[in-house]
């Protein structure tokens, strides 16, 4: 894959860097997608609406395509091949905002780009990733044939600009 980038990804151990290098999902091929809007606090809404002003035009090389209901919370890339839903609750899979859940197999932590990811594997090989350490919980979905390393990098910036870490000791 040529926009995987070894040296910009730092992974917490080998099945995630195996599982982050692989291309996954499915897409809608209609452009008519629909995604749910979370419905975070108002403060998490404000740290989402500044992500929305930053994120890229091109992600994985796809162009940006918003699903509907058109919110500043949810942004799409490629006919809905990439979805980004900002202020979503915390995963089920997260024990807490540091550390994925090391019994199941699906959920793999992992950091790109100084941002830390949690990854779930979805039915027909699509992924889930959602932002831990951060203030608000970003969920960025990666359909088939689609670089999700390239993506995670392509978000990273906006992601690290927008909402703040969360910093636990």
């Amino acid at each position: 894959m040529n926009s995987f980038r070894h040296r910009h990804i730092s992974v917490l151990g080998l099945p995630a860097l195996v599982l982050l290098i692989t291309a996954a999902g499915c897409s809608s091929a209609d452009g008519s997608a629909s995604t749910a809007v979370p419905s975070p606090a108002a403060t998490v809404a404000g740290m989402c609406r500044n992500l929305d002003k930053v994120l890229p035009a091109k992600v994985d090389g796809a162009h940006r395509e918003d699903p509907s209901p058109a919110s500043a919370l949810t942004a799409g890339w490629g006919d809905s091949a990439i979805i980004l839903r900002c202020g979503v609750t915390r995963p089920p899979k997260m024990v807490d905002p540091n550390v994925a859940n090391g019994h199941d197999a699906d959920a793999v932590p992992g950091g790109v780009e100084g941002v830390d990811w949690l990854m779930e594997k979805q039915d027909a090989g699509a992924y889930r990733f959602t932002t831990a350490n951060r203030k608000a919980y970003v969920e960025v979905a990666v359909a088939a044939g689609h670089d999700s390393s390239g993506a995670l990098i392509d978000l990273a910036s906006a992601i690290k600009k927008t909402i703040p870490e969360r910093k636990t000791y």
